[in-house]
């Protein structure tokens, strides 16, 4: 016997209805707040201020030999912010919901958010070019403009951004609450084992937070052209289809009798010109059982 718990793994009858969020007013609060903490950051970061004197008081205090008994656990969590690994598992499950829901928005705004997260934080990576904490070279400097990327942190971004992407397709204010209290909980733990391993500065982790952040907050300005984008690959679906249909009437089905030969797949080829058609063979006139008749002549 079914249970409601299965029943709502089937396929719904119809597309339900969804209310896309929209850029509000307290949504562009944020946005704005967002980005001058993002800025700030990194203003305080060119001119060598305070926090950069605390990256290195925290990379030189060295976490991960204060409290060696949790190194191996953090080794596997801080892969929860790795792009390849969460990125299949968020869009399976995305994957199911576009099955279900008869739609692809879910994994459009996936994409869209990747998107946007590998362009915004790549290019600010590339321009900055700081070097991790295992590889600078001069105690108390920045070091930046000197080839690294990593500034912002790449797995705190994506954290965010990958499981913020939950909370931010929920259908329900309920699911959307507890979604963003786990997505945050788990940015926050792979920013800090980062810092706990020595891969990035402080700095990086707060940058990589705002900047995560951003790009989701950002995702209600993107949803005009997901919607273009689902309209014009389900109609170029339904193209397709169509013309499979077209191929499968096109075949013609010929009467077979009942025992008899089956028609074969392929014609027979016509003769070209480098192989002379076959004639019948012929028979002289007259021929009766092997012998030639006489004909007179006049």
């Amino acid at each position: 016997m079914r249970t409601d718990i299965f029943a709502r793994l089937d396929r719904e009858p119809e597309p339900p209805k969804i209310e896309v969020p929209g850029m509000t007013r307290t949504r562009l609060a944020l946005f704005g707040g967002t980005s001058a903490f993002y800025l700030a950051i990194v203003v305080a970061v060119l001119l060598s201020t305070w926090l950069v004197t605390l990256d290195w008081k925290i990379m030189l205090f060295r976490p991960y030999q204060q409290w060696p008994g949790i190194h191996g656990f953090l080794d596997y969590y801080v892969v929860l912010g790795q792009r390849g690994p969460t990125a299949v598992m968020v869009a399976a499950w995305l994957g199911w919901r576009s099955w279900r829901q008869h739609t692809l928005r879910p994994l459009l705004c996936l994409g869209a958010a990747l998107l946007l997260l590998n362009v915004t934080v790549g290019a600010v990576k590339l321009g900055l070019g700081r070097l991790g904490p295992h590889y600078a070279t001069q105690v108390g400097s920045a070091e930046l403009f000197a080839g690294g990327d990593i500034f912002p942190s790449g797995h705190t971004a994506n954290a965010v951004v990958t499981w913020g992407i939950l909370a931010y397709l929920a259908t329900t204010p309920r699911a959307r609450r507890y979604l963003s209290a786990l997505s945050a909980v788990v940015a926050l733990g792979v920013g800090l084992t980062t810092v706990y391993l020595g891969t990035h500065w402080l700095s990086d982790v707060l940058l990589g937070w705002a900047a995560g952040l951003l790009v989701l907050l950002a995702l209600p300005w993107c949803e005009p052209v997901i919607a273009v984008t689902e309209a014009w690959i389900l109609t170029l679906r339904d193209r397709l289809r169509e013309r499979l249909r077209d191929r499968r009437r096109l075949v013609p089905s010929l009467p077979v009798a009942s025992g008899g030969p089956r028609p074969g797949l392929f014609p027979p080829r016509p003769a070209g010109p480098e192989e002379p058609a076959r004639e019948p063979a012929r028979e002289p006139v007259g021929v009766a059982g092997g012998r030639r008749t006489p004909v007179a002549r006049g």
